[in-house]
């Protein structure tokens, strides 16, 4: 980039920081969104199609009693870290600004990344059936991070709905391309559609919820069922999902603190 090009960017910058009230790491995060907003609402892509097919596939030749057993296991674990985590929350960080807020965010992801690559590494060792145990510890490693990234950005999950948010966040983050619209919708008009819940978590819905996250994690998960190797690919595959998990709640609840502004909604 030449100077007087630099010299541009750093003016318009400046101008946005100034127009939107916004410090430096304020309008960083705002341009991080954007970039995230774009990439949700991308069509799928000709790999998303494939990957898609593949897992059609794979599910055929799966027993359904396996199928079966695994959603009613996805059902229990969520429904029980759902209404159990946020009695072992941390109370809402009030008063604090993005950026703090943002640092212990980031340090509470690092810090479930290796718990759940660590786990992943233990568990792609024991095989098939060890294999299937892990879905219920992995979901409850993905919830706890959420509980405590919602508290550190300022909300309280004893609120039922805001647990229902988490569960869109989780289904925004692990379901295919094409499923994400839907819940992208719910999540960027938060507000307005939370008034419309009902009064109780029950009524989520639960297959699809399920469906999309078995879909979603069951081809990058069945290598790990793979002698020899299932360690290794454990532990990375763990690593990247929480990375996932972490960046899509970032950024939900980055929407959320700066919704009000103009911008935004342009």
């Amino acid at each position: 980039m030449n100077i007087s090009l630099l010299f541009l960017s750093l003016m318009v910058a400046q101008s946005l920081v100034c127009r939107l009230n916004m410090t430096p790491y304020e309008l960083m995060a705002y341009n991080e969104l954007l970039i995230w907003q774009k990439k949700i609402q991308k069509k799928p892509s000709f790999s998303n199609r494939v990957a898609k097919t593949i897992q059609d596939r794979i599910n055929k030749y799966i027993p359904d009693k396996i199928h079966d057993a695994i959603t009613v296991t996805i059902q229990k674990m969520v429904q029980a870290v759902l209404f159990g985590a946020k009695y072992t929350t941390s109370e809402p960080k009030m008063d604090a600004s993005l950026q703090l807020r943002e640092a212990y965010v980031k340090e509470r992801i690092e810090f479930y990344r290796k718990t759940a690559s660590a786990e992943g590494a233990i568990i792609g060792t024991g095989g098939f059936l060890l294999g299937l145990a892990e879905f219920p510890i992995l979901i409850g490693i993905k919830l706890k991070l959420l509980f405590e990234i919602a508290a550190l950005y300022g909300y309280d999950v004893k609120n039922y709905k805001e647990r229902i948010y988490l569960l869109y966040i989780f289904q925004l983050a692990f379901s295919s391309q094409k499923g994400r619209q839907e819940v992208y919708g719910h999540i960027l008009n938060w507000q307005g559609y939370s008034n419309s819940l009902p009064e109780t978590v029950s009524e989520f819905n639960w297959r699809s919820f399920q469906q999309e996250y078995r879909d979603y994690i069951d081809l990058a998960k069945m290598a790990q069922l793979i002698p020899v190797i299932g360690a290794a690919v454990g532990a990375i595959v763990n690593y990247k999902l929480i990375t996932l998990l972490g960046e899509t709640a970032m950024n939900c609840y980055r929407l959320r603190k700066i919704s009000n502004l103009k911008i935004l909604k342009e």
